[in-house]
């Protein structure tokens, strides 16, 4: 499935650029299943700030004070739901939350998810990949940040329900978890 973000409109781009995502769920093996992402940007890396690639790259918070590409999953009727976020320096979060912004704890991970970055000169992506439990369905919620270097934040998501951004927000999750 490939889905077109949308900035927030109080951070809209200029000059506009797109922001795009696919999300792919492999078939299950076992206990897990794979979930491949890929998030796009139709402008040259050089005009953002992408943080340099980590000699080791693990688990780091506040990955989103710069340029960070997100998943939320949430499963039928729950409110809990699970936030992973991907660096474009191969550090990567993964949070649970028992309700929209409560209950944050770090995610228990057996892998951490595979990260990898693709520069084509007019347009970058970051790709990830993770494993999620087999039996997993629900909705997802895909967003990103992306700060340019002139120090503009930019905010993309599926859907921007409030007057703020917020990827929190319930009202977020409106693709398929296939």
């Amino acid at each position: 499935m490939r889905f077109e973000l949308a900035p927030h409109p109080t951070t809209v781009p200029n000059p506009p650029y797109t922001v795009w995502a696919s999300a792919e769920r492999s078939a299950a093996f076992g206990e897990t299943a794979t979930l491949n992402l890929w998030f796009g940007v139709s402008a040259p890396l050089s005009r953002f700030v992408v943080p340099p690639p980590s000699l080791a790259p693990a688990r780091r918070d506040n990955l989103w004070q710069s340029t960070c590409f997100e998943c939320f999953l949430k499963g039928d009727g729950e409110e809990a739901y699970q936030e992973w976020n991907f660096s474009p320096s191969g550090d990567w979060a993964g949070y649970d939350f028992e309700a929209e912004r409560e209950g944050m704890e770090l995610a228990e991970v057996a892998e951490p998810p595979y990260l990898r970055i693709e520069d084509n000169l007019t347009w970058w992506g970051l790709g990830a990949t993770l494993s999620i439990p087999s039996e997993a369905q629900g909705t997802i919620a895909l967003s990103a940040v992306i700060e340019e270097k002139t120090g503009q934040r930019h905010y993309f998501a599926l859907h921007h329900p409030s007057e703020q951004p917020d990827f929190h927000h319930p009202d977020c999750f409106t693709a398929r978890l296939a």
